[in-house]
C-alpha cells in the first residue's frame, strides 16, 4: 500500500536557546540552523524513512527548491507538489536545553494550494492505500472525503489542534491521531469520550509516558516510550504518526505498528531536527531489537 500524506511543506528557523523566552523578553541564541519541516513533511519523510512507499500531496513558493529537493532526497514522491508565487510556509522554532520548544508558524503556500490540483493526484490512489493529514494546509475535510470515497483508509493528526477544523473532518476519518493536550481539549468541546467519537481508532500520544491505541470493539493497547537520550522534541509526534502509518500500510497489527513507531520517535528525539532526525528503517529495527 501507499501513504499518501497531504500536508504541509515548510522551512524550519531553528534557535538554540537557554530558556524557552517570556512575554516581552530579548534573548539571544546560541545557535541557528535551517532545514526541512511543516507536520505533512515530517510526517512524509518519517513514512518513507520507515520504508513506505510515500507519496506527498501540497504546496511551495518560489523560494521551495531547496525544500523539494531535500524532500526527494529522502525518498518522498513529489509529483503532486504545486509551485506557487510567495513564500514557501515556514516556522520559527526555539529549542531550550532541555529539548522543549516553542514555535511560531506562517502557513504561506500551505494555505493557498488549489483543491482541483490535490484532488486529481488522489486519482492514483488504490483500494485500502492511506491518506495521511494534519491541520496545516487548506482543503483537509474536501481531500478526507474523496480519499474515504475512494476507499481509502484517512489517518488524520488533529493538530495544529483546531476544534472547527476536526469536526470538519472528523466524519471523514478512520484513525484520529492526537496529543493528550489535544485529546483533552476534542472531549471539552465535543463534550463525548474518545470511545464515542465516530472513527474506527483513536490514537493518543503522551510523551514520556507512551501511546495508547482505543478502538471500539477491542481491549486499549498501550505501548511505553522507550528510552532515549532527548536531545530535541521537535517533530517527536510527527515521527511516531508518519511511522504509525507506514507499519500499518504494510499491514502490521495496531499493536505491532504502535511499537514501531514508538521506537521511531525514540531514535528521532535523540537528536536535533525535524525532517533530517527522522529515522531509518534499519535504526528503527535496531531499537525494537533490544527493547
Amino acid at each position: 500500500m501507499t501513504v499518501w500524506c497531504f500536508g504541509s511543506v515548510n522551512i524550519d528557523h531553528f534557535y538554540q536557546v537557554a530558556h524557552l523566552p517570556g512575554a516581552g523578553e530579548t534573548l539571544a541564541a546560541s545557535a541557528y540552523r535551517m532545514e526541512l519541516g511543516g507536520k505533512g513533511a515530517n510526517q512524509s519523510v518519517a513514512a518513507a524513512r520507515a520504508g513506505a512507499m510515500c507519496r506527498h500531496i501540497g504546496a511551495v513558493g518560489a523560494d521551495g527548491g531547496a525544500a523539494l529537493a531535500t524532500l526527494e532526497s529522502y525518498g518522498v514522491e513529489c509529483g503532486a507538489i504545486q509551485r506557487l508565487e510567495g513564500a514557501t510556509g515556514h516556522a520559527v522554532i526555539m529549542v531550550d536545553g532541555q529539548g522543549e520548544n516553542c514555535i511560531l508558524l506562517h502557513g504561506g503556500a500551505n494555505r493557498a494550494l488549489a483543491l482541483g490540483p490535490a484532488l486529481a493526484a488522489l486519482e492514483g490512489a488504490e483500494l485500502g492505500d492511506i491518506l495521511l493529514m494534519q491541520n496545516e494546509t487548506a482543503h483537509q475535510a474536501a481531500l478526507a472525503e474523496a480519499a474515504m470515497g475512494r476507499g481509502m483508509e484517512v489517518i488524520y493528526s488533529a493538530a495544529p489542534f483546531d476544534v472547527e477544523a476536526v469536526r470538519a473532518v472528523l466524519p471523514f476519518v478512520n484513525t484520529l491521531v492526537m496529543n493528550a493536550v489535544e485529546a483533552a481539549q476534542l472531549q471539552a468541546a465535543l463534550g463525548c469520550a474518545l470511545e464515542d467519537l465516530p472513527v474506527e481508532a483513536v490514537v493518543v500520544t503522551r510523551g514520556a509516558e507512551g501511546a495508547s491505541w482505543h478502538a471500539r470493539g477491542t481491549d486499549d493497547i498501550h505501548v511505553p516510550a522507550l528510552p532515549a537520550v532527548v536531545v530535541d522534541t521537535t517533530g517527536a509526534g510527527d515521527c511516531f504518526t508518519g511511522a504509525l502509518a507506514a507499519a500499518l500500510a504494510e499491514g502490521q497489527a495496531p499493536h505491532e505498528a504502535m511499537r514501531f513507531a514508538a521506537a521511531a520517535a525514540a531514535v528521532q528525539v535523540s537528536r536535533p531536527g525535524t525532517a533530517g532526525a527522522m529515522p531509518a528503517r534499519a535504526e528503527i529495527m535496531a531499537v525494537l531489537g533490544t527493547a
